[in-house]
């Protein structure tokens, strides 16, 4: 234990230069006597650390005393740093562990390569666990619109995107302010402010990307685990989810799956060749939306997805229709 005690010693005071015995001993929660006598063993092993008094004293490494990691290049530097999310490690009991290994990494890492492994941890992070449990689907977008992402992401520029979203099919243009990039279950997400409010744009529905000559303007005082957090929880903290099982047409099987990928309940439904000639004509797919309104969506398909439960579903899609259908016959005049 003291072993590692004297290790963070030594690469904290390799960081931050000279620090006062007091901010040591809270950051490494001894006393300021323990830390007092961890000075004078690492001084005994001929470390030349040194203490000056007075107010503005504290404790320091001679100038041009360090311990490199050697052998990384740039790239490999940032690439330790692409952090998983605080919840995975957390769930693991890894959360105090990882704070102690980055710090003394960061110290450890020759100087030059210190700003972009710094960037690396703040603007990438890795989350695998699944949307509310829903399977992981891999991207299927161009790597070339992931490049240019990161580009911005890493260069603090506005971005302009023109994206297809799920629901709705439908192609939209954003001016954006990106905060970072997430893995989510292998699917990359980009996460970016629009109009000073938090969104979330996979990366393999992007049909185009612009880096603007503007720098970004993220909201002050935010970081990417703060903004990440809120939009995590909007989707999967669901209060009182509704379930419903829709009986989709095979046909439009596959279409419906994406669009609705992130409702699924469970595992989508498996073993349904496109080929095979015994395949069913309709296929059960469990669902779970937050609330009725958020479930009409589902009207969009017509009789090709039939909603079986709940009834109450069943009864607001049915009047949604039957309005529908009376708008559209009673004539086309609208003068």
């Amino acid at each position: 234990m003291r072993s590692e005690r004297l290790l963070s010693i030594l690469l904290l005071l390799q960081t931050h230069g000279r620090l006062p015995a007091g901010e040591l001993a809270e950051r490494l929660e001894v006393s300021v006597r323990t830390v007092m006598r961890d000075i004078e063993a690492l001084s005994s092993a001929g470390v030349p650390v040194y203490t000056v008094r007075g107010p503005h004293g504290g404790i320091a490494l001679l100038p041009g005393y360090r311990t490199n990691v050697t052998g990384l290049t740039a790239d490999e530097a940032r690439a330790l740093f692409v952090l998983l999310s605080d919840r995975a490690h957390a769930e693991l009991g890894l959360g105090q562990a990882l704070g102690s290994a980055l710090r003394k990494l960061m110290a450890a890492l020759p100087a030059p390569h210190r700003p972009d492994a710094d960037l690396a941890s703040r603007r990438i992070l890795i989350d695998p666990v699944r949307w509310r449990g829903g399977p992981a689907r891999p991207i299927t977008g161009p790597a070339t619109d992931l490049a240019v992402l990161q580009q911005a992401v890493f260069t603090d520029r506005r971005l302009r995107l023109r994206y297809r979203h799920g629901r709705d099919n439908r192609v939209r243009s954003y001016t954006l302010d990106p905060y970072s990039l997430v893995n989510k279950a292998g699917v990359w997400y980009l996460v970016a402010d629009h109009r000073g409010e938090p969104a979330l744009f996979r990366s393999d529905r992007a049909l185009s990307a612009a880096i603007l000559d503007e720098p970004v303007r993220r909201r002050a005082g935010l970081e990417l685990a703060d903004v990440w957090d809120g939009l995590r929880r909007h989707i999967d903290d669901i209060p009182a989810p509704l379930p419903v099982t829709v009986s989709v047409h095979r046909d439009i099987l596959a279409r419906f799956l994406r669009i609705h990928e992130a409702d699924l309940a469970g595992p989508p439904p498996t073993g349904l060749s496109p080929d095979a000639d015994d395949r069913p004509e309709r296929v059960h797919v469990e669902l779970r939306f937050r609330s009725l309104a958020a479930a009409e969506l589902l009207l969009a398909f017509g009789t090709d997805a039939e909603v079986l439960t709940p009834a109450e579903l069943r009864q607001a899609l049915a009047r949604k229709a039957a309005e529908a259908a009376a708008r559209y016959t009673t004539g086309t005049d609208h003068q």
